[in-house]
């Protein structure tokens, strides 16, 4: 493409983007695709010659948007959030555009600091204990962008393994590792594990202990202190424990504070996943979940959630950089620099599993500058709103059963009843509701309260978020669910 063509494509692709969210209002929010129905439409083989872009955009809009699922429709409950918004875009344009590969301070000197930068004002808005930044008084802190959660617990699980054991691997004669999460914790620990060589498979329940939880799904700080002690009196050595602030089935946030205490009594690295609640720290009032921090080795947030930054960032901290490094930093000829040499830089590329590294920052930084903290802010109180409201007409209405805690911006509930007719109910209800395509649920499944060993119990999920979402929105949705709910028997 000669410069002016690639101008006016890009205009172009911007305008089509900028249609797109304008039509969200309107069209469904899931595909009725049928399995294998794009890849009959492709052809088997790249093309040979060059094709022109409006080819390719007319593709675009016949054949891949009809199979996509639109989570920027505002009436997208399903999961969590997934941002979106006109800063981010910019930024991501940008990234995409500067093209740089920031895995080292000299192969690009203003995107890692850039980044430490950004990392420092996010700890500062979420009002992040002192010990995070990279400016912390013992020199020990810093943030690093992640690419999501899952990354940032692996990262936290290795940087713990070197820790306890003093090198990447276990010495002779050393107890098996085990680390610890709740049974609500993410399935990303578990994964974590099992690259890490600590957990043989997601049910290898020696090498990743799953605490029991109370009646608000949080975990049992009692019950985990009592695995530590079963685990190093038959030998085994305890290494970490991920706290999770925000469960994704629930919203549950385990007792920060005093899982801390046991971590550091015990000499346990402490990790607190914050992916999606985290986020709401950018308001005061919705910081009660956060005390312990100061406490706790690494935590993570993830902006691409609620605070309107594109997918994907994932927000790292840790107070103990020296392992962390330890644990991912390889040191080829071919990377080997002065200014590495000189240890006066940071070379993000060891404090993450690969090697080469987006410039995510640049999204980040235009979004905090142009949406400002007082924006963000907006955007959660908002959601924390519309979430209460529909949480308000779910218990009004007799038929119904809203889990409690309702936390931040997620509302669980279900057909009021117990046992599996109950479910079967519930159930019927969300699959009415999602093949309307007006309105997108998800669900999950918990323990009943007061019996953690017994039957799951199903629950629909509204999740409370989105960029372009409303309360009109929100009240469609509670308005479909009502009528479909008339309509079970």
């Amino acid at each position: 493409m000669t410069r002016d063509e690639f101008r006016a494509a890009a205009m172009d692709a911007i305008d089509l983007v900028t249609r797109y969210w304008d039509g969200l209002e309107d069209g469904p929010v899931s595909s009725d695709a049928r399995p294998g129905a794009l890849l009959a439409a492709l052809p088997a083989s790249a093309p040979e010659r060059p094709e022109a872009f409006d080819a390719v955009k007319r593709d675009l809009v016949r054949l891949i948007l009809p199979g996509l699922t639109h989570w920027q429709s505002p009436r997208f409950f399903a999961y969590f959030p997934c941002n979106v918004s006109e800063p981010g875009v910019l930024g991501e344009i940008l990234s995409a555009g500067l093209n740089v590969n920031g895995m080292l301070w000299s192969t690009s000197p203003a995107a890692t600091e850039l980044e430490i930068r950004v990392l420092d004002w996010m700890a500062e808005l979420l009002g992040l204990p002192a010990r995070f930044r990279s400016d912390a008084p013992d020199g020990r802190g810093g943030g690093v962008i992640q690419g999501t959660a899952s990354e940032a617990t692996l990262a936290a699980l290795l940087a713990a393994r070197v820790r306890a054991l003093g090198s990447a691997v276990a010495p002779a004669g050393s107890g098996r590792l085990v680390a610890y999460a709740s049974h609500q914790a993410h399935s990303s620990v578990a994964k974590a594990a099992m690259i890490a060589g600590v957990a043989g498979g997601p049910d290898d329940r020696e090498g990743l202990r799953l605490i029991e939880t109370d009646g608000e799904l949080a975990m049992s700080a009692s019950a985990l202190a009592a695995a530590i002690a079963e685990d190093r009196r038959a030998g085994r050595t305890p290494f970490f424990v991920c706290a999770t602030v925000g469960t994704t089935g629930t919203l549950a946030a385990d007792p920060v504070a005093a899982v801390a205490a046991i971590a550091r009594a015990e000499r346990l690295w402490l990790h607190v996943d914050a992916a999606m609640e985290g986020n709401a720290w950018v308001c005061p009032e919705f910081r009660s979940s956060a005390r312990g921090l100061e406490d706790a080795d690494s935590v993570c947030v993830n902006p691409h959630k609620w605070l309107l930054t594109n997918f994907d960032c994932d927000l790292f901290w840790t107070a103990d950089r020296a392992s962390l490094i330890r644990a991912l930093s390889v040191q080829p000829e071919y990377l080997r620099n002065a200014a590495s040499e000189s240890g006066s830089v940071v070379d993000f590329r060891d404090w993450q599993v690969p090697l080469g590294r987006r410039f995510r920052a640049l999204k980040l930084w235009m979004v905090a500058r142009m949406l400002g903290a007082e924006g963000l802010r907006a955007h959660v109180r908002r959601g924390v709103e519309m979430a209460r409201a529909f949480a308000s007409w779910a218990r009004a209405d007799g038929r119904l059963e809203v889990h409690e805690p309702c936390r931040i911006s997620l509302v669980c509930f279900r057909v009021r009843g117990e046992g599996p007719g109950a479910d079967a109910r519930t159930k019927r209800l969300l699959e009415r509701v999602n093949a309307t395509g007006r309105v997108l649920l998800s669900h999950t499944t918990v323990p009943a309260r007061g019996n953690p060993c017994g039957p799951k119990r199903f629950l629909i999920r509204v999740a409370v978020g989105g960029t372009f979402t409303d309360e009109r929105h929100v009240r469609e949705a509670w308005d479909l669910i009502a009528r479909e709910l008339g309509s079970l028997d």
